[in-house]
C-alpha cells in the first residue's frame, strides 16, 4: 500500500513488467536460492499489516487471506500477525524480530515496508519474504501485486447501468499509475454501456483522510455524480453516498456495513490463494523469488458483494463479463474497432490493439470521458 507520494512516483518508475500467469510461475529474471528443501515440520509464517484489522479496507482483506491459508493447512501452518506497523523504523524492527524468532516466510504488506524488508532479508538469507506491491526482489524475496483495474472496469459497467445522471465521481489518494489505471479502467467500463458518461475526479494527495474523503464526495455529488468510486483507504465515501441516497462502489473489501443500500457491488482484492501457493512452495522446497501481478483470471481480483440496488440482468451482466475476462476474452484497455484517446484527444491505444503490461504500469494520462488533468 503505497503512504507517501514520493515513494509511490519511484514505484511507478521503476517497476518492471511483470507476468500475468499461474500465481506460482518464476519471473524468468527471478534469483533463486542456492538450496531449497522441503521442511518436515509445520511453516511458522508471520504477516505485518500497517493499519489494524478493521471491518473493511486494505489490512482487511489481506488478514481474510491469513485465515483462508490457515484454514487450508491447518496443523501444517503457524500464523503470527503484527498489526498497525508505521512505515520506517518500526516496521525494520518488527520485521527483524519476526525474522530472528524463527518464522519461515514473512508477508509484508504495504509498499512502504519494502526497503526495511529488503535490509532484513541480507541478514536472514535462510528466510523468504513476500513483499506486497514492492518491486524490489532478491534471492529471498518475492514481491506481489494485483490488478486493480480489472475490477475498476467491471465495476463502470454497474455504474453505467443504474447512474441517472451518466456522471460518476472518483476520489483518488495519489496520482500514481495504479490509480490511474482505476480511474481510467473504470471511465472506459462505464462508456462500454453509456458512450456520453463521464467521470469527475477529485485528488487528495493523501490516502487516509476522512473528513476530507467525505467532503470530497459531497462535492462530487453537488456536481451531479450519482455514483462513486474511490482509492482511498477508509469508508468514508460510502458513508457520505449512504447519507445522501447515491451510489458507490466499495474497493478492497465489501463495506455494506457502512453502505447497506449505497454499495452497488465491491471490487476485492484475494490474497488467501496466493498466500497459500506461496507457503505450500514453501513446505515443498520449491519457492522461488518472483514477481506476481495477478487479476480476474488469477482469482486475485473479483468483483462481488452486490447490493440490493443491482437488479439481477445488471448482476448477471457484470458476472458474464468477469468470466470473459477470467478467460482472456476481455481486456480493460483493449481498444475495439475505433481507438482509445485520453482526454486531450491523443490515440492512447489503436484500434484493434491491446496496451501492453509496459504501458499499463506507466500510465500518465486521463482517458477520453475523464473530467479533469492530473495534478503537477
Amino acid at each position: 500500500m503505497y503512504k507517501n507520494l514520493a515513494a509511490a512516483l519511484a514505484a511507478a518508475c521503476c517497476l518492471a513488467p511483470v507476468w500475468a500467469a499461474s500465481p506460482t510461475t518464476p519471473a524468468s529474471t527471478a534469483s533463486t536460492p542456492a538450496k531449497a528443501v522441503p521442511l518436515q515440520r509445520p511453516v511458522k509464517a508471520a504477516f505485518v499489516y500497517v493499519t489494524p484489522v478493521l471491518d473493511a479496507g486494505w489490512t482487511t482483506q489481506h488478514d481474510a487471506g491469513r485465515r483462508q491459508l490457515q484454514t487450508q493447512l491447518g496443523d501444517q501452518v503457524q500464523t503470527t500477525v503484527v498489526a498497525d506497523v508505521a512505515e520506517g523504523p518500526d516496521a525494520e524492527r518488527v520485521i527483524r524480530d519476526l525474522a530472528a524468532n524463527g518464522n519461515d516466510i514473512i508477508f509484508t504488506t504495504s509498499f512502504g515496508y519494502m526497503e526495511p524488508t529488503m535490509r532484513v532479508a541480507r541478514d536472514f538469507p535462510q528466510v523468504k519474504f513476500e513483499s506486497i506491491t514492492g518491486y524490489q526482489r532478491a534471492a529471498n524475496v518475492a514481491t506481489a501485486n494485483a490488478r486493480y483495474y480489472e475490477g475498476r472496469y467491471l465495476s463502470g459497467i454497474a455504474a453505467a447501468r443504474l447512474s441517472q445522471t451518466g456522471v460518476a465521481g472518483f476520489v483518488a489518494g495519489f496520482p500514481i499509475p495504479e490509480v490511474i489505471q482505476g480511474i481510467n479502467a473504470f471511465v472506459l467500463g462505464m462508456r462500454s454501456v453509456n458512450p456520453k458518461a463521464q467521470v469527475k475526479v477529485v485528488w487528495l494527495n493523501a490516502w487516509f483522510d476522512p473528513p476530507r474523503e467525505r467532503e470530497a464526495a459531497m462535492a462530487l455529488m453537488n456536481e451531479g455524480a450519482d455514483v462513486l468510486s474511490f482509492q482511498v483507504a477508509s469508508t468514508a465515501v460510502m458513508g457520505a453516498a449512504q447519507e445522501r441516497g447515491k451510489m458507490a462502489i466499495a474497493f478492497h473489501s465489501d463495506m455494506r456495513k457502512a453502505g447497506p443500500q449505497a454499495q452497488l457491488l465491491a471490487v476485492t482484492h484475494q490474497w488467501g490463494g496466493y498466500d497459500t501457493a506461496r507457503v505450500r512452495a514453501l513446505q515443498k522446497g520449491e519457492w522461488k523469488s518472483q514477481d506476481t501481478w495477478g487479476g480476474v483470471r488469477e482469482g486475485m481480483i473479483r468483483v462481488d458483494s452486490f447490493g440490493p440496488r443491482v437488479p439481477k440482468d445488471v448482476r448477471m451482466e457484470v458476472q458474464q463479463r468477469q468470466d470473459e475476462m477470467a478467460h482472456g476474452k476481455l481486456h480493460a484497455f483493449r481498444a475495439g474497432a475505433a481507438p482509445i484517446r485520453d482526454n486531450l484527444g491523443q490515440v492512447r491505444i489503436p484500434a484493434g490493439s491491446t496496451l501492453p503490461d509496459a504501458d499499463i504500469l506507466q500510465m500518465n494520462w486521463l482517458a477520453e470521458g475523464v473530467v479533469g488533468q492530473l495534478p503537477r
